[in-house]
Parts: C-alpha cells; sequence; structure tokens
C-alpha cells in the first residue's frame, strides 16, 4: 500500500468517526447508501460536523472567546479550501472533504455559503425574512446539494452535475430538514444560545397556529423533495428516502404535539418506528427505478 492510500484510508476512517460519534438518525440513512457515496457523505457530513463544533459546541467549551472562535472559524474554511485546490491537508477530516470534493465537483461555491451561514450563528441573535433564507439556503440547501454531488456522480471516475429537478428537490430536501430542527430545537436554541431563528415568532409565545403555519411550509418542502428521489441512482435512493419519511415522521409528531408543549420537549421518533421507516424506505427504494438507473443497471 502507497503512503498516499493509507493516508487516504485514515482521513476516511477519522470521518466515519465522526458521524458514529455524533449522529443518530442521519447515520442510519447513511448505512443504507452504496460506496463510494457512503463514504464520500460522510466526509461531508465530518466537515460540516467540525464546523458546528467550532461555533456551537467544543471550541467555547475547552475556553475560546467569541474573537477566538471567529477566527478558528475563518482559519477552518480557509484551510478547507487550501485543501480541495491542492487535494492535500494534514487536518485528516479536511483532507477527506478535500478528496470527496474534487471526486464530485464540489467547490467553494457550495462551501463559502455554508461558512457564511455558520459565521451569521456569531453574529446575531434572530433574522428577518431575508437572513432567515440566506441561513438556511447557507446551512442546509448547500449541504444537501454536496451531499447531491456524491449522489450523482456515484462511480463515475469524472463528477456528474446534478440536473435541475434533483438539484430542485436536494435543496428544498435540506430546507425541511433545517427548519425541523429549529422547531424540535425551539428551546435549546432560545433558551441556551438566545437565538430565535423564525421571522417574527418569539419561542416563548408560539402558539398552534404558529406551529401549523410552520410546518405547511416544512410539509410542502417534503413534498417538492419527495416528488424527485425515485429519479436519484439507485446507490442513494433508499437512504434519502429514509431521511426524507425520518423527517417526515417528525413533522407529524410535532404537528400533534401542543405548541406550548414544544417549549418543553425535545421531539424524536422511537427507535422501533425508526427500524419500521428506514425498512419500508430500503424495499421502496429496491423497487423503483427511473430511466435513467435502468441504463445504469445494464
Amino acid at each position: 500500500m502507497s503512503a498516499a492510500t493509507d493516508y487516504d484510508r485514515a482521513a476516511r476512517a477519522a470521518a466515519a468517526a465522526v458521524i458514529r460519534r455524533y449522529s443518530t438518525s442521519f447515520g442510519l440513512a447513511v448505512r443504507l447508501l452504496s460506496d463510494p457515496v457512503r463514504a464520500r457523505v460522510r466526509d461531508i457530513y465530518a466537515l460540516v460536523r467540525v464546523a458546528d463544533e467550532i461555533v456551537d459546541g467544543a471550541a467555547a467549551e475547552h475556553g475560546l472567546d467569541p474573537l477566538a472562535i471567529a477566527a478558528a472559524l475563518d482559519a477552518y474554511e480557509e484551510a478547507a479550501e487550501r485543501a480541495v485546490t491542492c487535494g492535500f491537508s494534514t487536518d485528516l477530516v479536511l483532507h477527506a472533504f478535500a478528496r470527496t470534493a474534487r471526486a464530485t465537483g464540489i467547490t467553494a461555491e457550495l462551501t463559502r455559503p455554508f461558512f457564511a451561514s455558520m459565521r451569521m450563528d456569531l453574529e446575531r441573535t434572530e433574522h428577518d425574512a431575508d437572513s432567515f433564507a440566506a441561513y438556511v439556503h447557507g446551512s442546509a440547501e448547500v449541504v444537501g446539494l454536496m451531499c447531491l454531488c456524491a449522489f450523482t456522480t456515484d462511480r463515475s471516475p469524472q463528477p456528474v452535475a446534478p440536473d435541475p429537478a434533483l438539484i430542485h428537490g436536494a435543496t428544498r430536501l435540506g430546507a425541511a430538514f433545517q427548519k425541523v430542527n429549529f422547531l424540535r430545537d425551539l428551546a435549546a436554541d432560545h433558551d441556551g444560545r438566545g437565538r430565535s431563528y423564525f421571522p417574527g415568532i418569539d419561542p416563548e409565545r408560539l402558539d398552534d397556529a404558529q406551529r401549523d403555519a410552520l410546518l405547511v411550509d416544512i410539509d410542502a418542502d417534503l413534498a417538492a423533495a419527495d416528488a424527485v428521489i425515485d429519479r436519484l441512482p439507485a446507490s442513494s435512493r433508499s437512504a434519502v428516502r429514509a431521511a426524507h419519511d425520518l423527517f417526515a415522521e417528525l413533522s407529524a409528531r410535532l404537528a400533534a404535539t401542543p405548541a406550548a408543549a414544544l417549549r418543553r420537549t425535545r421531539i424524536r421518533v422511537p427507535d422501533a418506528r425508526k427500524a419500521v421507516i428506514l425498512a419500508r424506505a430500503l424495499a421502496r427504494g429496491q423497487g423503483a427505478f427511473s430511466p435513467r438507473t435502468r441504463k445504469d443497471l445494464r
């Protein structure tokens, strides 16, 4: 084994360790992906997770003040871009991400909005309609597009650009995921971090009508994504279906929970229900083939 191959494998193992440590539902869905897509999505997630820990987790608990946290985030973004440009980093997570980015066509057009949204969390605690849209785009929609690059490239030796319908579906699905998380983490974000993401909504006074309006928007995003999942390659279809259906289940459970209770309780999907959703997604993904997928499998 060459030194480069050994290093690449170590980097990929480091990224996989991040997802094992920090993810549950997402980690389960990723297991339904086929390689090399599975490993590449883990690489993407690891970059996202480390950035999130800089902004909202480990950095502060290790004693960094706000200015130092901002500087660390800037340095991490710069290091990520350098890694993608040259194909190597001394940071194993960044090295894994760079290898995936170069293989699938992920560029600064997607990473810069992501880091811009992470930076917004350091600079503002409330959002208007424009800043909310920008935040969701950078923190979630572009992450969905990064994953989509991995999905469509699949085993191709060159990056395969997604078609517009899949781009639309990926952005809507990423937005739905983020909005669901905002709603289920309403109390933690407000009480623990002093943030309010939804424009015009006071988390302390959320009522059922406001909850329902938010869920109508979320369900529209989920429906738009659902319409194109079957057009994904077979290597990613079941996993995306599982992730979609897990969040659709969360949306339904949020709708059934009084708004007042959302300020006290984080809604989750029980493990037994997750297992059913994953099994159903796997069965459906194996049975639904788009024209492109049939051609790919010939």
